[in-house]
């Protein structure tokens, strides 16, 4: 088969310059590598294998001759351009939130669900962040038990908001250890850009990432709640999401309680969550192994440990699960959907 022309449509920010990273390493016959911004961006270079390649300002024509488009620049850039790049003929993961819910999408985690990749009509959408990690770690419960409830509260790394909220965050560190009271601490962007009130994440937690819906639920907690049902094709299972962001740059971490329909115990979920696709087992208490945000930075993988019974229902059983959120939630899924899209014969 011919190599693959390719478009990163923003390359610039924080997840499309892992995108560039990841395709780096990809197994992927590459091609032609076009790198696309906005017009303020356009006219920066960056490096991909020892090559320098100038970003360019995304147009509709940008697409020509493109066969695959990773899409990571915002939900109303995706809504305009990514119709563009398929009617050009190109294949578009969108790592955005704005085509997530279409029933005429795909939501995929290739753990999880790649056939679901054979129902595209040009787009794969790629899941929230916090939902793929969660999925890595669930899927072989799931197979093997099965699941009847989810709740989850996730801990949040700021850079899930981009480079802006990752130099605030910086700079309101560097502010409070020299002395200014927390109260002047600027704050621009966190919890959500387009709120009213803005707070300082410096020190703190804060219990809303993104802005709140219907039933006092964030946009974010409602995502993990719809993707998942989405994903796992069932209406029934029960769940519930609390999502914190916490003043870490990288790597998101989860507190995942699970009922199963079968009872397991700790071992058993241990012993298949080992042999899972994309998971790491890191669990035990003796040498104080648990999955760590720091050690997860720079790493494909979904790490999960912490896993015993709940005390008092005898289906229930608490883990914690981190992974890079720039990664595998999100540049690397991409570039995982397109890998696993070319071995099923359906890209290029």
């Amino acid at each position: 088969m011919r190599n693959l022309n390719v478009a990163v449509v923003g390359a610039t920010g924080a997840v499309g310059t892992r995108m560039i990273q990841m395709l780096e390493g990809t197994s992927l016959p590459l091609g032609e590598v076009k790198l696309l911004a906005s017009k303020r961006s356009a006219g920066k270079q960056l490096q991909f294998k020892n090559q320098t390649i100038t970003v360019e300002e995304l147009v509709p024509e940008s697409f020509e001759g493109i066969d695959l488009a990773l899409f990571s620049a915002g939900g109303s850039v995706s809504a305009k351009f990514a119709p563009e790049a398929v009617k050009r003929g190109a294949i578009v993961v969108d790592n955005t939130s704005h085509f997530r819910m279409d029933p005429t999408v795909p939501l995929v985690v290739p753990e999880v669900n790649p056939e679901a990749l054979r129902q595209h009509k040009g787009i794969i959408a790629n899941p929230n962040c916090s939902t793929i990690q969660m999925m890595v770690a669930l899927e072989p419960i799931r197979k093997n038990f099965g699941l009847k409830r989810v709740i989850v509260s996730t801990y949040q790394a700021v850079s899930g908001a981009g480079n802006e909220a990752m130099d605030e965050l910086k700079n309101q560190i560097e502010d409070y250890l020299a002395g200014k009271p927390a109260a002047e601490l600027k704050a621009e962007i966190l919890p959500a850009g387009s709120d009213k009130k803005h707070y300082p994440l410096a020190f703190n937690a804060l219990p809303q990432i993104d802005v709140f819906d219907k039933d006092d639920y964030t946009f974010e907690e409602w995502k993990m709640v719809n993707e998942t049902k989405k994903i796992m094709e069932d209406d029934t299972i029960k769940i519930s999401a609390t999502c914190v962001r916490i003043p870490v740059l990288v790597g998101h971490s989860e507190s995942v309680y699970v009922e199963t329909e079968k009872p397991a115990s700790a071992q058993a979920i241990k012993e298949v969550i080992a042999q899972a696709p994309g998971a790491i087992l890191e669990d035990d208490p003796t040498e104080q192994l648990y999955p760590q945000a720091l050690n997860s930075v720079g790493k494909k993988e979904t790490f999960v440990g912490r896993i015993r019974k709940d005390l008092d229902v005898e289906t229930g059983v608490h883990l914690w699960v981190v992974s890079d959120n720039l990664l595998k939630g999100a540049a690397w899924n991409s570039v995982q959907i397109a890998e696993k899209m070319y071995a099923m014969g359906l890209l290029g």
